[in-house]
């Protein structure tokens, strides 16, 4: 993986360094933000603008790029880059399964995933849970 190769000092370092954080993260991430973002950026967007934006495609891109726009409170182009492609994954599972569970399961696997490798730094707002 091409984030292994570049950013080989922060490798795992939530689970190694702040193991108790990272057990509370696998727990909370999926309730408190998967659940909230799913429901908003998928059920609702696809729900809400069925009517006007009829393309399964064109609803697929404007999902994924306001999910990529929200994560602009993050102020890192990297966060809006990831989040682009992840809402394209997360909004074409929704598109064709039509089902909140997959999403927010691929959601928080993937998520937990970058969190866990060291790639959630581009997604974190500071917060502690210690």
């Amino acid at each position: 993986m091409l984030y292994g190769l570049i950013s080989q000092e922060t490798w795992f370092d939530l689970p190694i360094n702040s193991t108790t954080d990272w057990l509370v993260l696998l727990v909370a991430y999926p309730v408190l933000s998967v659940l909230p973002q799913e429901l908003i950026f998928r059920s609702y967007f696809f729900h809400r603008y069925k009517r006007i934006l009829p393309s399964k495609t064109i609803r697929i891109l404007l999902s994924a790029s306001v999910f990529a726009l929200a994560h602009c409170v993050y102020d890192n182009w990297m966060a809006i880059v990831m989040s682009f492609f992840g809402g394209l994954l997360f909004s074409y599972t929704y598109a064709h399964s039509r089902s909140l569970a997959v999403c927010v399961l691929e959601h928080s696997l993937w998520g937990l995933w970058l969190f866990t490798i060291g790639a959630g730094k581009y997604l974190d707002a500071g917060v502690t849970f210690t």
